[in-house]
């Protein structure tokens, strides 16, 4: 974010906080310290198959490696996981926060995949870390050219049970609640995992 840019995103937050007053503007300040960290990636399946139960290719059995040949050919392999995101509004902020909705994009390996929006409500209490689970669904064969095994590799990397290292990054835009109404941050958040290895 440039300087610029910065200083005329707080100036519209202060403009707007002080159509409202001053404990607006406390609580507006307040919910900016909150932080957001992206701790792992769970519940990792690839076409339905639970990947926590296996550690490589020669794992599966002779109908599943087919199952995922038929699917790379079909150009249809769906995987799907949850992003572990955490939300720590800090024990000396003025007031709990209100999470109303998150749009999210994931990357994976800085190539772009899928975007969504979370729109759960999750109540931010001061010093407490809170847990925001990110559904992810998406078909691995649209972003990667790859033979069945090499995505299956890519997929265990991702469940953390085998193959090499991986860079997760998700990028979030929090809207919170707030007495003016709901308030999405002024710049996208980028938060990343090395998953696997």
């Amino acid at each position: 974010m440039t300087r610029l840019t910065s200083l005329r995103n707080a100036g519209a937050l202060v403009g707007l906080a002080l159509l409202s007053g001053c404990a607006t503007l406390q609580q507006l300040g307040a919910l900016q310290n909150v932080d957001f960290d992206l701790r792992g990636v769970s519940d990792v399946r690839l076409a339905g198959v639970d990947l926590t139960r296996v550690r490589s290719f020669n794992d599966l059995s002779l109908s599943e490696v087919a199952s995922f040949a038929a699917a790379v050919t079909n150009r249809d392999l769906p995987l799907d996981l949850q992003l572990d995101v955490v939300a720590m509004n800090p024990s000396d902020n003025y007031a709990d926060a209100r999470l109303v909705e998150m749009a999210w994009t994931l990357f994976l390996e800085d190539r772009e995949t899928v975007s969504g929006v979370l729109d759960r409500e999750f109540v931010l209490p001061r010093g407490t870390p809170t847990d925001v689970p990110v559904r992810v669904g998406l078909n691995l064969v649209e972003f990667y050219e790859s033979n069945a095994e090499d995505l299956f590799e890519l997929a265990t990397s991702l469940a953390g049970v085998g193959g090499e290292p991986k860079e997760v990054t998700v990028e979030v835009l929090p809207t919170v609640q707030t007495s003016l109404g709901p308030i999405r941050y002024p710049e996208p958040l980028r938060l990343r995992y090395t998953a696997g290895g």
